[in-house]
């Protein structure tokens, strides 16, 4: 497999240098073509419809997506005609309820999609939604970028965070285009399970794995040393100055995630580091 295909989405129009900064450099490293859809989004309802809205009310708030839309592509196009890739775009605009089916409908498309961090201080809400979709609608990969990142389309040391969980091998088999660039790859297992097959030899059969594909691996058994299990993976990452690093997308459901919180939701709120993560 081969990152032949990207995407990104962009709904923000403060975050367009910032994504496609990153995603015209993998596009470069990786020969592929990109495509960035520009969506506006009606932040104003969470559904179709809200009781006490007149049309005056709904028309004005899908002009101003719409305007949104084309101020984005506007932006995107700019940095774009300057690069020496291949490029499309795409706008539209759309409620937040229904975001979700655009997202899909490009995502399912590309090998890989590359998305701005969900979470944190001037993210929208539409952001999660965007992800989610891009990673359980389309069954894409997403590399998820941290704020103020440094650009690195083929990292050199990647750190995958192991649970044997079957999210996390398909981020791995998703990953290896760029796991076998790589100078090594950490699988890194935290408080590996007392019973079972793999006790002996934690992360064995996944170093066997991709050996055999030309990795070359190393693991990295480590304690549940901090409250979370994320906070483990981040300190680890920054500790042997990782790249990027690779996991699985929500083990539980997301409900349970949103409002329990997991290791996904929190790496992708608190990580430096580049996120690459399927479901």
């Amino acid at each position: 497999m081969a990152f032949n295909s990207l995407v990104s989405v962009l709904t923000d129009e403060n975050l367009v240098e910032e994504v496609l900064t990153h995603a015209v450099a993998a596009a470069r490293a990786h020969d592929a073509h990109l495509d960035v859809l520009c969506m506006g989004v009606d932040r104003t309802q969470t559904g179709y419809y809200y009781a006490g809205a007149s049309a005056v009310v709904l028309e004005e708030t899908i002009s101003r997506a719409r305007q949104e839309a084309d101020e984005i592509e506007a932006a995107a196009r700019k940095i774009l005609s300057g690069s020496d890739i291949r490029w499309g775009t795409e706008s539209g605009m759309s409620q937040m309820i229904d975001l979700g089916r655009h997202v899909a409908g490009r995502a399912r498309y590309s090998d890989l999609a590359i998305l701005p961090q969900p979470y944190g201080e001037g993210r929208g809400a539409e952001l999660e939604a965007v992800t989610e979709a891009t990673l359980f609608e389309g069954h894409a990969p997403a590399l998820v970028l941290p704020v103020g990142g440094s650009v690195n389309p083929v990292p050199k040391r990647i750190m995958i965070g192991w649970n044997e969980s079957v999210e996390a091998l398909s981020s791995v088999r998703a990953a290896l285009p760029l796991l076998q660039q790589a100078d090594v790859v950490h699988v890194v297992v935290v408080d590996p399970p007392a019973h079972g097959p793999a006790r002996s030899d934690p992360g064995g059969l996944l170093s066997q794995y991709l050996a055999r594909h030309g990795v070359k691996v190393e693991i990295d058994v480590l304690s549940k040393t901090l409250p979370r299990v994320s906070d483990v993976l981040n300190r680890h990452g920054e500790d042997m100055e990782a790249d990027m690093i690779v996991m699985g997308a929500y083990g539980h459901s997301r409900f349970r995630e949103a409002i329990f919180g997991g290791a996904t939701r929190y790496m992708l709120e608190e990580a430096a580091l580049p996120v690459f993560m399927a479901h």
